[in-house]
């Protein structure tokens, strides 16, 4: 009679989301990647720093951006202004495959020369390979 000695039993790896790690300078980082796509005055590379399911409540609309067309289209008309980014206090925490860098950041319209202060919020994800922004709110200063 045969009897089972030693018996293993898993989850199959493919399965398995192992996290990609990343440092809070890195975090802070991914700002400058989407600076950058801003720099460029293309609404397609901005967009193209979103996840497919990301959302945007931007700065000057009421609108929530929840596809990548709404993306676009706050871009294309954002972008006229040529604004430029600067992160004035970064907040992040790290999470398995997710980052948040929440804070205040400055804006110099390129097109006016006019400074406005903001608030902000990203949510990061890794999602086919590289770090998307999955969640991004901004908002005016109140004061």
């Amino acid at each position: 009679v045969w009897k089972i000695q030693h018996h293993h039993s898993s989850v199959m790896p493919e399965q398995v989301v192992m996290p990609t790690p990343i440092t809070e300078d890195e975090v802070r980082g991914l700002f400058q990647l989407w600076n950058g796509a801003l720099a460029t005055e293309d609404p397609e590379k901005v967009a193209a720093r979103y996840s497919k399911a990301g959302v945007l409540l931007p700065t000057v609309s009421d609108v929530p951006r929840t596809d990548n067309e709404g993306i676009v289209d706050y871009f294309t008309n954002f972008l006229k202004l040529k604004p430029q980014g600067e992160i004035l206090e970064s907040n992040v925490i790290i999470g398995a495959n997710w980052a948040q860098d929440a804070g205040l950041y400055e804006f110099t319209m390129g097109a006016t020369g006019a400074k406005v202060k903001g608030r902000y919020s990203f949510v990061y994800i890794f999602e086919d390979g590289e770090w998307k922004i999955s969640h991004h709110h901004s908002s005016v200063m109140p004061e």
